[in-house]
């Protein structure tokens, strides 16, 4: 490995960090609000490294603004983002917090937590080139102005590599990497089809090799068959590169086929999480089961039968009493519920389980 190559690597800044012990990505309580406008409201998760983790609902439930909150293209309201053990955001009242327990640990004369208050304080932005994001839009996110060569490379030009034939050498690697040739590096965005600009937007995330990527609907703006090539791309990515990808998406279907497991969404709240499997085996929030009811199926007489769920959350609960808090049904699978629904949703899964069993 080359010293320039050495450079892109942040191994370094976080020695202490062991996959096996923790998540890559720890998200928490995050809140991103625009004036009264709550787009994401106390929003919980964690993302293993090497697994794609998937994001669903439906548009404006606050899946985008969740990606763009993490990876700092926005302030954070309030909340923790920790990436490889290390706080990389923080909203206002983490911020005030942190300074109230700094005040209290140096007036108890406790130097250790001092010290590591300090070093919590710390937005480590080394750390931030190794979270890339692919953007929904592939013609708005590319510069019109700019070569595919100058928009690969502005990443590395950041991070402060200057040699010519370094650049040169990692932008025909990255363009081979997703499909296209070196030669595509002279041209321009307009040249090229929506699928192939979207390749471009890959190679520039890919080409800092980041650990987890953020992809925020990157198949929506695409053709079905070309969708296909991308995401059979994007796996074949995740295998060579050991990525971890946060895959943002309304399409359940391929949510599925793509992630290991799947967060939903609805109005700025995380309702349910759980594994893909067991989320399409067993989904328990009535918002779930709405967004499951309407995917198509090509089977004429299934299509014929199937009957579509509307979500009202005035009729689907009863907070009165008691409001919701996000809690664990069954080991990993997380529900936005209260006592009496938790006790509904356990009581709905053993039922499952049961009739599994005698069949």
């Amino acid at each position: 490995m080359s010293d320039l190559d050495k450079k892109l690597r942040i191994d370094n800044y976080t020695p202490d960090f062991d996959p096996a012990k923790e998540p890559l990505l720890r998200v928490r309580n995050l809140k991103q609000y625009f004036k009264a406008t709550k787009a994401v409201d106390d929003v919980s998760f964690d993302i293993k490294k090497g697994e794609v983790f998937g994001l669903v609902g439906e548009s404006g439930c606050g899946k985008t603004t969740t990606g763009r909150s993490i990876i700092g293209l926005y302030d954070i309201t309030d909340g923790d983002v920790y990436f490889r053990g290390k706080r990389i955001g923080m909203g206002a009242g983490a911020e005030k917090r942190i300074k109230q327990e700094l005040k209290a640990a140096k007036a108890a004369g406790n130097s250790a937590r001092v010290a590591e208050l300090e070093a919590d304080k710390v937005v480590h932005k080394e750390l931030m080139t190794k979270i890339q994001m692919i953007f929904q839009d592939p013609v708005g996110s590319l510069d019109p102005r700019m070569t595919v060569r100058e928009i690969i490379s502005e990443g590395l030009i950041i991070r402060g590599i200057r040699d010519k034939k370094f650049i040169d050498e990692k932008v025909s690697n990255v363009l081979e990497m997703v499909g296209l040739v070196p030669e595509h590096a002279e041209r321009y965005p307009h040249e090229f089809s929506g699928g192939q600009r979207q390749r471009i937007g890959i190679a520039r995330a890919i080409v800092l090799q980041p650990d987890l990527i953020i992809a925020d609907e990157p198949i929506s703006a695409l053709d079905v068959s070309i969708q296909a090539q991308v995401i059979n791309l994007m796996n074949d990515l995740r295998e060579q590169m050991g990525l971890t990808i946060m895959f943002i998406a309304h399409d359940l279907s391929v949510v599925k086929y793509f992630s290991d497991r799947i967060g939903v969404m609805y109005f700025g709240k995380m309702v349910e999480l759980a594994d893909s499997d067991e989320l399409f085996a067993h989904p328990l929030h009535p918002y779930t089961k709405s967004l499951l009811s309407a995917i198509p199926l090509p089977d004429p007489n299934y299509e014929k039968k199937r009957k579509r769920i509307t979500y009202v959350p005035a009729l689907s609960h009863d907070y009165s009493k008691e409001g919701p808090t996000f809690r664990e049904v069954v080991p990993g699978h997380f529900v936005y519920c209260n006592s009496e629904e938790l006790k509904k949703y356990q009581s709905e899964v053993a039922s499952i389980d049961a009739n599994a069993k005698k069949k």
